[in-house]
């Protein structure tokens, strides 16, 4: 369904004629996305159909927001800062109508993002045709229009050194280096019409997905927020999310900085957040000097988050001893023959510590001094829901000194 593009492209010395190749490029991507609209009816999401809608993303995501770019930024202002008598007025009529239809293909291209990402993924089968129907049509249109009116004129105003600051833009857009060879004439290098290829590091700012499952308004909401909490933890559950009791848990040293690490909590009600663990392991060490936390709740299948901060307290001992006798035996043991985040000298001397305390203590070890609860008593909980476009809803709680819960929305 989506075919290689081997096709021969030109440098960017020849930059009227990259942009031209680009949207070679474009017209490939249209053709496969009308091709998966006709194939998904009758082979929904299979493995031909994802990979023909991942293309189509990387190719819409990167390369046409690029060349975008190139029209936006270099060659309509260099064509005004040029064009004279005729063709200053036919780049006046013309220019505002290029620049509004970008708008709107990027508005159409949102829609279809969303419904490609689950086609992507496997998860659903579902694209527009009517925002299919629109969004090609838009794009053959324009482009034609671009290659009957402002690419010949570039071509007849544009002397040798505006030629080569175009290129040279274009090629800086892209990351790539002046000795680099882009044609992809040669397979084993990259089309001009998208940026060079980039290490891991780089690449992680690409991966990214539009939200867009749910929203949260205020009017949605319960006033209590652990009543709140209660409810979204109920449909984490329903929803089979993986260990939807996993919770970040970040402290802070003496020395100001902070340090985190996921936790399983154990209880949540009205008194706060609890979970437990060796009061003399590092996050031990840090609530002693600095008995403030932040946990967060990250809830990936819901696309949710809950944030909260506050103070934290021991639980009782009672408390204390009733979750550690409800543990299963080796998890007793472990907690006793490990001292949390110190050093030691290998897997086999844990063992060996392991080995030794089972004999000490048998089937009923007592709890240890060093282990227990900690409570997190929410000063400020906020619930974050994934939005299209990183347009997300955030509602916070606040905690006043009478006890109360205050309740306002905050900007994404």
């Amino acid at each position: 369904m989506n075919q290689p593009l081997h096709d021969t492209a030109p440098d960017f010395d020849q930059p009227i004629a990259v942009l031209k190749h680009c949207h070679g490029r474009i017209r490939k991507q249209l053709d496969t996305l009308e091709k998966l609209l006709a194939h998904l009816p009758a082979h929904g999401a299979d493995e031909q159909a994802r990979q023909a809608a991942a293309a189509v993303m990387k190719y819409f995501d990167k390369g046409a927001q690029l060349h975008h770019e190139d029209e936006e930024q270099d060659l309509i202002p260099m064509l005004h800062a040029t064009a004279t008598g005729e063709d200053a007025a036919t780049l006046a009529a013309l220019a505002p109508q290029i620049l509004q239809e970008h708008k709107d293909m990027d508005a159409m291209w949102q829609d279809l993002h969303e419904q490609l990402s689950l086609i992507a993924d496997g998860s659903g089968t579902h694209l527009s045709a009517s925002t299919v129907g629109r969004f090609v049509q838009c794009y053959r249109q324009h482009m034609e229009r671009e290659e009957g009116t402002m690419a010949p004129m570039a071509l007849r105003i544009f002397d040798t050194g505006q030629m080569a600051r175009l290129g040279q833009a274009m090629r800086q857009r892209r990351g790539i280096s002046v000795n680099n060879d882009v044609s992809i004439g040669n397979a084993a290098t990259a089309s001009p019409c998208e940026p060079a290829a980039a290490g891991i590091g780089e690449r992680v700012a690409d991966l990214r997905k539009d939200y867009g499952q749910a929203s949260l308004d205020e009017g949605d909401v319960a006033d209590d927020p652990i009543a709140q909490f209660t409810r979204w933890f109920e449909e984490a559950l329903k929803a089979e999310v993986n260990e939807p009791n996993a919770m970040g848990v970040s402290t802070v040293g003496e020395d100001g900085r902070p340090s985190s690490r996921i936790v399983l909590v154990k209880q949540f009600d009205e008194r706060g957040f609890t979970w437990y663990t060796n009061y003399d392991s590092q996050k031990g060490q840090q609530l002693a000097s600095k008995p403030f936390a932040a946990l967060l709740f990250f809830w990936s299948e819901l696309e949710r988050q809950v944030r909260i901060e506050g103070k934290v307290v021991r639980t009782s001992a009672e408390e204390s001893d009733k979750y550690f006798n409800s543990r299963p035996l080796k998890s007793r043991l472990s907690a006793i023959a490990s001292e949390q985040s110190a050093p030691i000298a290998g897997r086999a001397d844990l063992e060996r510590n392991y080995e030794e305390v089972a004999r000490q203590y048998g089937e009923s070890p007592s709890r240890p001094s060093h282990w227990g609860g900690y409570r997190l008593v929410p000063e400020r909980i906020e619930f974050w829901q994934g939005r299209r476009s990183r347009f997300h809803d955030r509602i916070v709680y606040t905690r006043s000194e009478d006890g109360s819960w205050t309740r306002q929305r905050l900007q994404p």
